[in-house]
């Protein structure tokens, strides 16, 4: 029997609907993310996630913004691997591989937000692990179990742990782009080495550098005792080396596994420690050279005979050359600053000493490197011994002789070592 016109037309209609549903669901299907139509994964299977290694401009532990950030204790959790790192085969350079379960009520956009934002998260969380310079040589200085210590011990060494927490904090907030800067043989002119002991020392003139490039000698085998060795020994004779001096894979190579320090004192006593001995006294290189443009420029009606000698300076004239952006001479090490002077927001010092508790510091890292037990930080002062030390009293009446803003200038000059050594504001004016 033939089909009516009308009926065949129903089953053409009817047919390309089909046909037209059938390729919408193909078509949906191959847009779908292939995990969302999986079923739940099963038990003890994972879908591992490598995530991508951040742009070589960042460095591991550090944002976009240059911020360092410190991992919450929920980001801790989240991102921990239960595997110890030696025994996990699926360790890379950034840490434990992520293990993403698949989620099936997530779009693809979704999911490919969420992946953004978690790695966007790793690299800010860590800097707990990263944020330690390439440089770190924390394994070559063996700090002693605090069962070890005795009550004193373990103070000293609590107060180097609280020292390197407060100035890499204050790297990670002011300098976190010096993690990104190369180390130069500028960086490390400074440094002395002691090859035996293996061990790095940055001078900070008027902080002891003399006793300690003495202390260094006698690690070295160079002399048999502190007291034997000349002034003029110590500052002009090349018995040490510099780090410097090293080509570059020997600079990095010191860096990374001999023990790295530095003593610093207080900013504003360092600064009339550097006046008193420099200017005070005759002084065949800073009268010429410092204090005839120092009188130059910032003492009117100055004698003729003071502008030849380039003796005389006093306090405020020096401060106004300090302050100065145009100087008439440049800077000097003997007053610049620790930061400038030992990058250590680029090199990972082991130990930080402080000039104010130098007998505990300096015994108690010569204790941590085994140093010969008969060996220990000489407290003579060999140029101009008979004139008291540089303290606090002494600091206060030379800046006495300042002006209030005078003083706030100084101490914005110096702001940083303040801050990244821990030093307490020298007076109550101060902002």
């Amino acid at each position: 029997m033939p089909l009516r016109p009308g009926t065949m037309h129903l089953a053409c209609m009817f047919s390309s609907i089909l046909l037209f549903g059938a390729a919408g669901l193909l078509l949906f299907i191959s847009l779908q993310d292939p995990t969302e139509l999986a079923p739940q994964q099963v038990p003890g299977m994972k879908l591992n996630i490598r995530l991508q290694q951040p742009h070589s401009d960042f460095p591991p532990g550090s944002s976009q913004d240059g911020d360092l950030k410190v991992p919450t204790e929920r980001g801790t959790r989240e991102w921990s691997d239960p595997s110890p790192r030696g025994l996990n085969p699926q360790w890379d350079s950034l840490g434990p591989l992520v293990h993403d379960q698949p989620r099936p009520h997530l779009k693809m956009g979704a999911r490919l937000r969420l992946q953004q934002r978690r790695r966007r998260l790793l690299i800010k969380k860590m800097p707990a692990v990263a944020a330690i310079p390439a440089n770190s040589s924390a394994s070559t200085l063996q700090w002693p179990g605090p069962w070890t210590l005795s009550g004193h011990w373990a103070i000293l060494q609590e107060n180097q742990q609280e020292r390197k927490r407060v100035m890499q904090e204050a790297c990670a907030k002011y300098r976190a782009s010096s993690s990104r800067r190369a180390i130069t043989p500028h960086h490390v002119s400074r440094i002395f080495v002691e090859d035996r002991h293996r061990v790095l020392y940055c001078e900070v003139p008027k902080a002891g550098c003399s006793n300690w490039k003495r202390v260094l000698m006698v690690l070295a085998g160079l002399a048999s005792s502190t007291a034997d060795i000349q002034h003029n020994t110590v500052h002009y004779g090349s018995a040490l080396k510099r780090l410097d001096t090293f080509d570059h894979q020997g600079i990095l190579h010191r860096l990374s596994t001999y023990t790295k320090m530095l003593f610093v004192r207080e900013p504003f006593e360092r600064l009339v420690s550097a006046f008193r001995d420099k200017f005070e006294h005759p002084n065949s290189y800073y009268h010429p050279v410092f204090g005839k443009a120092i009188l130059a420029r910032y003492r009117a009606n100055a004698s003729r005979e003071a502008l030849r000698t380039g003796s005389g300076v006093r306090f405020p004239e020096f401060v106004q050359y300090l302050l100065d952006v145009h100087r008439p001479v440049g800077m000097d090490i003997h007053w610049d600053h620790v930061s400038r002077l030992c990058s250590p927001c680029l090199i990972d010092y082991d130990f930080v000493g402080k000039f104010e508790s130098m007998e505990d510091d300096a015994n108690f890292f010569l204790r941590l490197i085994h140093a010969p037990q008969n060996l220990t930080f000489p407290q003579f002062k060999d140029r101009h011994s008979q004139e008291a030390r540089t303290t606090a009293r002494i600091t206060h009446q030379y800046f006495a002789q300042l002006s209030t803003l005078q003083r706030q200038r100084t101490y914005d000059f110096y702001y940083m070592d303040y801050l990244m050594f821990n030093y307490s504001k020298p007076f109550a004016d101060l902002y």
